[in-house]
């Protein structure tokens, strides 16, 4: 009986944190985007990054190290799986980093669909890690998250990254 008490307990703890965590999510929506997505936690801020064609938007989990996020929109020929473009990119981007390993790579589902690729690599020599979602919205059109922070924070906070990902949806 004292085992059943101290289960249903746990069990509780576990229901209240997940629904504070979800009560703690941001919808994150702008004008110069075209897409809407959730931010997990609070420590999630939006930035804007200007280039001479784009309005990029970035995401930084309280200090780049900890988690920051790139999106950006892909145009590939057509019949191009986000799959083969991941592949791509691995090979000839993100291969020439220092000291660059190979992760896994596998199927995603969120409410748009494609694959993660997953890789380490260091920088000033610290052991980062980069999770890239490759999320397909049609035939010519790919959406990649590009998530790098620190291999032991990044780790942390996989979990954030998916509904991050998974929330992505076009407006």
């Amino acid at each position: 009986m004292r085992s059943l008490k101290w289960i249903l307990a746990c069990a509780c703890l576990v229901v209240l944190g997940a629904t504070a965590a979800l009560a703690q999510s941001e919808s994150f929506t702008s004008a110069d985007v075209e897409y809407t997505l959730e931010l997990p936690t609070q420590t999630w801020k939006a930035t804007s990054r200007p280039d001479n064609v784009h309005q990029h938007m970035e995401f930084v989990n309280g200090d780049r190290a900890s988690g920051y996020l790139r999106v950006r929109k892909e145009l590939v020929d057509a019949g191009t799986s986000a799959a083969d473009l991941a592949n791509r990119d691995l090979d000839a981007k993100l291969n020439f980093l220092p000291g660059f390993v190979r992760g896994k790579q596998e199927r995603f589902t969120g409410r748009l669909s494609g694959v993660t690729a997953s890789y380490e690599y260091t920088s000033a020599g610290k052991p980062m890690l980069g999770l890239v979602y490759y999320l397909q919205s049609d035939n010519r059109t790919v959406y990649t998250l590009h998530f790098t922070g620190r291999r032991d924070k990044l780790q942390l906070i996989r979990n954030q990254t998916d509904i991050i990902a998974r929330s992505f949806h076009l407006k």
